[in-house]
């Protein structure tokens, strides 16, 4: 389970690149509720997503050339130079070189060996999003990789426990150190990315996902996962892919 206690290795932020932030954020209001706060021309475009209040994620203009609208998921660091070199070390790509945002933090811009895109965040005055976990936030994590031993890269930058659980797909993790009810989500075998790159998906909480699909594209038809909850894995006006879950336990 997501927590905002932030640990290293845990998820602490979340933004998508768009090429319309304004379209982008209409969506999003309309399937998740969300409400735009831009942060001024200094941010330029940069802006917070917020649900009852809280800030759930963030959006922008797409800054690399030739990228796609895609959503990228940030994992807490104490260093992120540090975890930087880890990643080259491990075979993964620095896309951008850990800076500083301001007084809000350091981050850094990164891709793992299977070509999944990711990125780290060192709190500054930010310490990350403000929920996780509940209706309107995100709730759980899921790398799809055609590369089944890609979690022993994030083993080695992060240090995470990687587990298996009887009858699941791929494996799951949690932040080193912490307890059974920490899964942040999980390492998906997928064939499907075989002739394309590996990426993160996050999926958001929700109260009905049947209706969140109804008002977007769909990729993956709302089911039943036993024991987890109804799930639906959708797509906003600019591809940019993104899961939706009525948890069991929300």
């Amino acid at each position: 389970m997501l927590t905002t206690d932030f640990v290293p290795g845990a998820p602490n932020w979340i933004d998508l690149g768009s090429p319309d932030v304004v379209a982008t954020a209409d969506f999003y209001g309309r399937v998740l509720g969300w409400t735009h706060v831009p942060l001024g021309p200094e941010a330029g475009g940069y802006g917070f997503f917020s649900h009852e209040g809280r800030t759930v994620a963030a959006v922008g203009p797409l800054s690399e050339p030739g990228a796609a609208s895609a959503w990228t998921i940030y994992f807490a660091t104490p260093d992120a130079d540090a975890a930087t070199r880890a990643v080259a070390a491990a075979g993964g790509v620095v896309r951008l070189a850990p800076f500083d945002v301001f007084t809000s933090g350091r981050m850094a811009q990164l891709t793992d060996p299977s070509g999944a895109e990711f990125a780290v965040w060192q709190a500054g005055d930010l310490l990350g999003v403000d929920a996780v976990s509940s209706v309107g936030a995100l709730t759980w994590t899921e790398l799809h990789s055609p590369d089944a031993e890609v979690s022993s890269f994030y083993r080695t930058v992060f240090s995470w426990d990687v587990v298996t659980i009887e009858g699941a797909p791929g494996a799951f993790y949690r932040p080193a150190g912490t307890g059974e009810g920490r899964l942040c989500g999980a390492v998906v075998p997928d064939s499907a990315t075989l002739d394309s790159a590996a990426y993160w998906l996050p999926y958001f909480e929700v109260a009905d996902p049947d209706q969140a699909a109804a008002a977007a594209d769909v990729v993956v038809e709302p089911y039943e996962l036993e024991g987890i909850g109804r799930i639906a894995v959708l797509a906003d006006p600019f591809g940019a892919r993104f899961g939706v879950m009525r948890s069991v336990t929300s």
